[in-house]
């Protein structure tokens, strides 16, 4: 799109540049910048005034070229800082050599902008940004939609987001790109075997199901994609203290991250056969719910023994997982938000994530730092799989020491898949708990434009 006339630049400036002031600005102008002492900090921003008071000029600061706290989403924030009116990148090149510098500058204030107004007046209008030339607009706008669906869909409290909302937004989904999709709900889990999604799901009132739907020609490699649909999680007879059942809503957050995957997959026509299961339960507690100490029999056939019912996500993957597997499918994929223990060893902002197949793991970990979409690959430590023993049942879904709880939980969801070509588990958080650059604060997308990403590329449809 060409720079619109009335669009106000903005300069990108390093801190450590032999000058803080482009050549471009007026000597009135340049006067203005040395006076309100900008230094071109990470994120520093200063609004350089017209004669008539509008915006003439805005300078962004990047910090020290090549600094390691850099992040090239910091473009992200000028949404938020700027007056509303429309904006253009000035010199692009100060961001770097790479084409990719400037396509994730663009994703970053797109990102940046998002707002949740569901319940809210939002009056303030934002700032709209001139499209760079020789970025792809359709592949980011692609992402940012698929990115805004999963913040959406964790942002909106339980009481509008229980099973039969998430099956509604699917059922949307679904429509929009021609997808085929078949729910299980309710005792009709019991009579096709996903006795463990059941099981979580019966003490509410707003009855359990599987979400199951196909998109793309059988004749393509099978994709997979697996997302835990806790609506709320009250942790069951295992009740959870009311400061930890505070952000319960988010415990679909996997089930959010994978439909938006799902909508960049299907929206970029990628040629794969997708398949996405989602579990979707609210673990409440009535008469009927299950018991620590109990134990499940699961769709795979292995018995499972209740540690604590405040650990049910693993349970439905579980029974997701073995369905996902009988078909053999090439890529496996399956996001929850699962343990504390992946927020105590990473914390908020690095999702782990677990694999068998090293190339795989390598190309994941390449992606991540290319889209800049953070992921850390944790082990699969075959020694503490011992520890999910079991007395009574085939297995245990907790350990009893409390160690490693991220890995367990990855090793038991493991048994659930022996047939797929490859498998990762990603235990994200799914939340900002602060606002950051493209990330406002409140649900997030975590690893899916990885994710995406490493898709399209693998599947070969000739990008470059």
């Amino acid at each position: 799109m060409p720079t619109n006339v009335d669009s106000s630049p903005i300069y990108f400036i390093n801190s450590d540049a032999e000058t803080l002031v482009p050549n471009a600005l007026s000597a009135l102008a340049t006067q203005w910048v040395e006076t309100t002492g900008f230094a071109a900090k990470e994120g520093e921003l200063c609004l350089v005034p017209a004669l008539d008071g509008q915006c003439d000029a805005v300078l962004f600061g990047l910090g020290k070229q090549g600094s390691k706290t850099a992040s090239p989403l910091l473009p992200g924030l000028l949404p938020v800082k700027l007056p509303a009116g429309r904006y253009h990148f000035a010199n692009p090149e100060v961001l770097g050599d790479d084409p990719q510098s400037l396509f994730l500058a663009t994703l970053a204030w797109h990102l940046g902008s998002y707002r949740f107004d569901r319940y809210k007046e939002n009056a303030k209008p934002l700032p709209e940004l001139d499209w760079p030339e020789g970025v792809d607009r359709e592949d980011v706008l692609r992402q940012v939609k698929g990115s805004n669906l999963a913040r959406d869909l964790i942002n909106i409290p339980s009481n509008d987001m229980g099973p039969d909302e998430l099956e509604a937004v699917t059922r949307g989904l679904v429509d929009t790109h021609g997808a085929r999709l078949e729910v299980t709900t309710g005792d009709e889990l019991l009579e096709k075997n996903f006795p463990m999604i059941h099981a979580v799901g019966r003490a509410s009132p707003r009855a359990p199901r599987l979400l199951d739907f196909v998109w793309g020609k059988e004749s393509h490699p099978k994709v997979t994609l697996v997302g835990k649909g806790v609506c709320f999680d009250t942790g069951g007879l295992n009740l959870k203290p009311g400061s930890s059942m505070a952000l319960m809503k988010k415990d679909m957050g996997g089930a959010a991250n994978v439909l938006g995957l799902a909508s960049m997959i299907m929206s970029a026509n990628l040629p794969v056969r997708l398949r996405v299961l989602i579990p979707a339960v609210e673990n409440s507690v009535s008469g009927s719910a299950f018991r620590p100490g109990d134990v499940l029999q699961s769709h795979k056939g292995l018995t499972v023994e209740i540690g604590n019912t405040d650990a049910e996500g693993r349970l439905i993957l579980a029974d997701a997982l073995s369905l996902a597997d009988e078909e053999e499918p090439e890529l496996l994929i399956d996001m929850a938000t699962l343990t504390g223990a992946a927020r105590v060893a990473l914390g908020p902002d690095l999702p782990p994530f677990y694999s068998d197949d090293h190339e795989l793991v390598h190309a994941l970990a390449g992606e991540s730092m290319r889209q800049w979409d953070p992921l850390w690959n944790m082990p699969l430590w075959d020694a503490y799989d011992a520890k999910l023993s079991s007395d009574i049942a085939d297995v245990n879904h907790i350990t009893t020491d409390g160690f490693a709880g991220s890995i367990t939980a990855a090793l038991f969801l493991r048994r659930f898949v022996s047939k797929a070509g490859s498998w990762a588990h990603f235990d994200i958080y799914g939340w900002a708990p602060a606002a950051q650059a493209a990330r406002p604060k409140g649900g997030e997308a975590q690893g899916i434009r990885a994710l995406y990403t490493l898709i399209r590329n693998r599947y070969d449809i000739g990008w470059s």
